[in-house]
Order: C-alpha cells, then structure tokens, then sequence
C-alpha cells in the first residue's frame, strides 16, 4: 500500500477543514494560475471535494502581461479537465487603464474575474492558493509601510468578494510544501518571472527580506508573522464590531435639530448638517465620537468617509487624522479634503459632507 506523501496529506486536510460546513450546493472554483501553490491547491481539491459531494471547478486568469500567458491558460484549463475538474474556464482580462501600479492593476482584474466567474457558475465558494509564507511577506509589507491593524492582519481566511465567498485554505501551509506536494504528485508548476522580479516589492521581500530574516532569526520566523497576522485579526474584528455600534450612535438622528446653536467651541453657523439617521452619508453627532476610545472613534471615521463616498483603497491614515482633529482638535478649521473629490466639514456640532 502506496504512503502518502506528507505534503499532500497536509494539503488535502486544509482543504477539507475550508470544506466541511460550507454552506450552499454549488460548486468550489479554484483558482489557478499553475504555480506550485495554487497547483497543489487544485489537486487537493480535485480529490477532497467530490468525497464531500460536492463539484470542484477551476479558473485560471490570463492577465496578458507575459509572452505565451494565453497558452499557459490554456495548458491549466487542459490539466484541470484530465483531472476530473469542472466547470472549467479561462479568462483573459485587461490590465491596462485600471488605477494604480501593475501589481495593484492586474490584481484587481484577476479578482473582478473571479467574482464574475463565480456569480456565472453559482459557486459556494472561490478557493486561493495563498500560503503562509504570503501572509507572512504581507505582514511585513504592511510593517513597512506604516500600516495599522487591518494592514498588519493579514490576509482573512475567508472574505466576500462581491457576493461570493473567497477561502483561502492554505494559509497554514507552508510554499515548501505546496512544492512538495506538487512533485509527490508528478505535477510541473509554472515558475512565475514576476515572483522574481526585483521592481515588485513583494518579490524583494520574498527573494531578500525572508532569507535574511530566516538567517538570523531562525525558521520559525514565518510561523511567528503568520500567527501575528491572527491575533491581530482577532482583536481587529472585535474593534470592528464596536466601532459599528458607535457609527449607529453617532449618526445624526432623524428629524434631529436642523438649527442647532453652533458651539462654545466655534462651530460655524450652517444648517446642521444632513440628513439624518441615513446609513448613506448622514452627519455625525460630535460629541457622542468625542466620547468613543480613540481605537474606535477612527474605526468610525473612517468607515464613515467609505459611505460618503470616499475610495477605500485610496484612503489614507491622513485623511482619517484630518477627520479626526475636527473632533478632537477643533480650532476652527477649513473642510477636510477626501479621496473623490469629497470634503467633509464641522457644523453645528455634527460632521457633515460639505
């Protein structure tokens, strides 16, 4: 009787663990790029769902940004009908034009396919390949760049994208073992050049920072990140819950008091903001965020400034201390400036869009 290889065994319980209880009868979507992590993720899937009735597809994006991409597509989408996958599809989307560096661009792209693709075929799920060594390159990206705790938490194990839920089952497997598990099973990962390309900070980090980290610090380094990565999640959720109680309070209420003296403090005279009680925009009563934990108080601002309009992905640590000093360090100052071309004002105590 054939042993199986430890790799694959610990792909296939991670899978099985993302799979068991997942609600819904449509199918999983894998998707695929052919690397060795998504490649392992396939095959493991390809094998635990059906024993879990239910149907495995794969998608595999084209992004055109490389010679031959449509033909290692093609070769994917092939691999993956001999191995008993379906549906499965290739897509070929466009990269240029979308905001933001080629990184950002085609991962916005590969993600929009993916949500088309599951909402087409009714999937319960989309699976990614991301392992732990990724979420432990993007804690230290996000170290790098200054970020907060959502930054620093990582990657979640399961989010919506656009309607369908994304897991990503390998995020306590390690890169090395998706490659073993690739070679136990006979499979020929496509090397990716953009994992090796020094102008993509991801690559740097993976090709320079780890190594040295590893060197110094000893292997464990990854696991450590990646638990970081966890806990943070975990205190990150909590946070998040309380801060949506506090915009519930802090809105403006309905039918509230549209000519409300301007306070000791200087708010200028206006109307008194918006209308109230909305979850689309409404103002923000002054004194209920004066009171919230700062923690909070933020966490608030800005899921507030998403609502009137403001691009998440372009909204900055800046603009949510800007918001925050017209509560806490009100001086008489002009209207906050917000991604969108949006301003936001004090009036009356209330913040309001202007």
């Amino acid at each position: 009787m054939a042993v199986l290889a430890p790799a694959v065994a610990a792909v296939r319980v991670a899978v099985r663990r993302a799979l068991v209880g997942l609600p819904g009868s449509g199918p999983v979507l894998v998707a695929c790029s052919g690397g060795a992590d998504s490649l392992a993720l396939a095959a493991a899937t390809a094998f635990v769902a059906p024993r879990l009735g239910r149907a495995a597809g794969l998608v595999t994006v084209d992004h055109g940004l490389q010679t031959g991409s449509a033909e290692r597509a093609a070769a994917v989408a092939r691999w993956a009908e001999r191995t008993g996958l379906g549906p499965v599809e290739s897509v070929r989307v466009r990269v240029a034009g979308r905001p933001g560096g080629p990184e950002a661009a085609a991962r916005e792209a590969r993600y929009q396919a993916l949500a088309e693709a599951g909402r087409r075929y009714g999937a319960s799920a989309l699976l990614t390949g991301h392992t732990r060594d990724d979420q432990a390159e993007t804690v230290l990206l996000a170290l790098a760049r200054g970020a907060g705790p959502r930054g620093l938490a990582g990657m979640p194990p399961r989010r919506d994208l656009s309607g369908v839920p994304l897991l990503r089952p390998l995020l306590d497997v390690s890169r090395e073992q998706t490659r073993r598990a690739c070679a136990a099973l006979g499979l020929t990962p496509w090397e990716d050049p953009h994992n090796v390309d020094p102008s993509y900070a991801r690559a740097r980090v993976r090709s320079d920072v780890l190594p040295v980290l590893v060197a110094a610090l000893g292997p464990g380094v990854l696991d450590n990140l990646a638990r970081t990565a966890r806990l943070v999640a975990a205190d990150t959720a909590v946070l998040d819950d309380l801060a949506a109680d506090a915009l519930a309070a802090a809105r403006v209420p309905t039918g509230g008091p549209a000519g409300a003296r301007a306070e000791a403090g200087g708010d200028g005279p206006g109307a008194g903001g918006a209308a109230g009680g909305r979850p689309d925009g409404g103002g923000l009563v002054v004194a209920v965020l004066a009171g919230l934990a700062p923690a909070v108080r933020t966490r608030v601002l800005h899921a507030w400034a998403r609502e009137v309009g403001a691009p998440a992905a372009a909204l900055s640590y800046r603009h949510v201390a800007a918001l925050d000093a017209l509560v806490t360090d009100w001086r008489g100052q002009g209207a906050v400036h917000l991604p969108g071309a949006l301003r936001v004002t004090r009036r009356d105590g209330h913040l309001v869009p202007a």
